[in-house]
């Protein structure tokens, strides 16, 4: 696994356009999940909680995941086996550059992520990286489900109180 210093910039900017990370940890979504999602974010619509109906009128014969509770499992998924980074205090969400539901994904679906850095500057208070993941349903790595293109930036420690 290598390791970068969170503001060797020379270091992330070697890496900018490289392959796919190999796919991090895989998680399963179960309904109770998705129901739990669709009651703190109020998105009841059928499609994603009501099973029988998803049975009879759904193309796909079954409820799907909302697209933003997959995104909201990136921090989770993200992990990687290849790279870690190091030194830093802490990171902040930035931003999105793009994000696309491309597949649906049924409840009960086993996801897994790999990601790639396609952005890395030096910034007055840290580094912002951007870095590009696709969530797939695991055997179906073809077509994801999810393309997001993600910015965060990484801070400094805070200064040691003496």
């Amino acid at each position: 696994m290598e390791q970068i210093r969170y503001d060797d910039i020379e270091a992330w900017k070697r890496r900018v356009g490289e392959p796919w990370s190999p796919f991090g940890p895989q998680v399963t979504i179960t309904q109770d999940m998705v129901n739990r999602f669709a009651e703190v974010t109020g998105d009841n619509q059928w499609i994603h909680i009501d099973v029988e109906r998803a049975r009879r009128e759904s193309p796909l014969g079954t409820t799907i995941v909302h697209g933003f509770f997959l995104v909201s499992l990136i921090p989770r998924l993200r992990l990687r086996s290849d790279l870690e980074v190091v030194g830093y205090g802490s990171i902040l969400n930035y931003g999105a550059d793009k994000l696309r539901f491309i597949s649906p994904v049924p409840a009960g679906s086993t996801i897994h992520c790999r990601n790639r850095i396609y952005q890395a500057d030096k910034k007055p208070k840290g580094v912002l990286i951007g870095e590009e993941l696709e969530v797939s349903i695991v055997g179906q790595s073809e077509r994801p489900a999810l393309s997001y293109s993600m910015l965060y930036l990484y801070l400094p420690p805070a200064p040691s109180a003496s």
